[in-house]
């Protein structure tokens, strides 16, 4: 089983989409409804579109986490979670999937990366075409570390504002950018341009190969010290919405004005008050497969 969740959520991933500080987008129409619908956090932003200083990306230790289940073919996981755009998983396990967007800046990649294979944890990243192209060492230390990368649209528009025929075309240049600096497939694995989408555009996703994958928190690191927030905050978000199949949203960005990453420098303390809660860490395609 699923949870699924209805437009109520703006964002590249989180409560809105503030992945590197950027535009944000309402919601023009309701997705399947839900089984379960957490309370909705703040709305926010997305990328920005300016350019960034790119940031040497790390050679890390691959990750290990032990999958229930093998991974099927993506064509199983569209057709198991056909019309549903992801927003936890219903599993027993004490679980999260850690996700990080990247759309218009690299500058937390080296950190997060680092982070994560010393404390040999797994993540998910959903970058656009634009990012793999403009940091294509990040994306390629990214898939050397053993964590998915999956598909965050070329550009970045809002899907509910494109026709079919473009969101067709976004997926497409994206998976050709990303796939050959990763070797392998973006699909399933999608994430919607500021978490903005019908009911169609699912349907659109899901036909070109793809299940889309929304969060149930964002961490608002996005957001900055320019808007009050801290990296206890960070953390805080995190643990007020813990669930089993959590999915957190984070990004790979700073803020476009204070130069912020909270995401990146409060990633060891969230994991550590995760694991002391009881909590392990699992990627998203792993989660698909088990909620077959």
């Amino acid at each position: 089983m699923v949870l699924a969740l209805g437009l109520v959520l703006t964002g590249c991933g989180g409560d809105g989409e503030g992945v590197d500080g950027g535009d944000a987008v309402a919601p023009t129409s309701s997705a399947p409804a839900a089984t379960v619908t957490p309370t909705p956090a703040p709305p926010h932003t997305s990328e920005p579109t300016g350019t960034a200083t790119p940031t040497p990306s790390p050679t890390p230790t691959p990750t290990t986490s032990t999958p229930t289940a093998p991974v099927p073919p993506a064509s199983d996981l569209v057709d198991a979670w056909w019309g549903l755009d992801v927003e936890a998983f219903d599993t027993q396990r004490r679980v999260v999937a850690l996700t990080f967007d990247g759309g218009a800046s690299n500058a937390a990649v080296t950190d997060i990366l680092a982070t994560l294979a010393e404390e040999d944890v797994p993540a998910t990243f959903f970058v656009t075409g634009t990012f793999a192209r403009t940091y294509p060492d990040s994306v390629r230390a990214m898939a050397r570390g053993g964590h998915p990368v999956g598909n965050h649209s070329d550009t970045h528009p809002s899907f509910p504002d494109s026709t079919n025929e473009q969101i067709r075309a976004e997926l497409s240049a994206a998976e050709a950018s990303i796939s050959a600096l990763t070797g392998t497939t973006t699909q399933p694995l999608f994430r919607f341009p500021f978490g903005d989408r019908t009911p169609l555009d699912i349907e659109v996703v899901n036909e070109a190969g793809y299940v889309p994958v929304r969060w149930t928190v964002d961490t608002l690191g996005w957001k900055g010290t320019t808007e009050g927030i801290t990296t206890a905050l960070v953390r805080r978000r995190v643990l007020d919405t813990l669930r089993p199949g959590q999915v957190v949203l984070m990004h790979v960005g700073a803020h476009p004005e204070d130069g912020s990453t909270l995401d990146a420098d409060a990633l060891p303390g969230m994991i550590e008050d995760l694991r002391e809660e009881g909590y392990g860490f699992v990627t998203v395609p792993e989660l698909l497969a088990e909620g077959r």
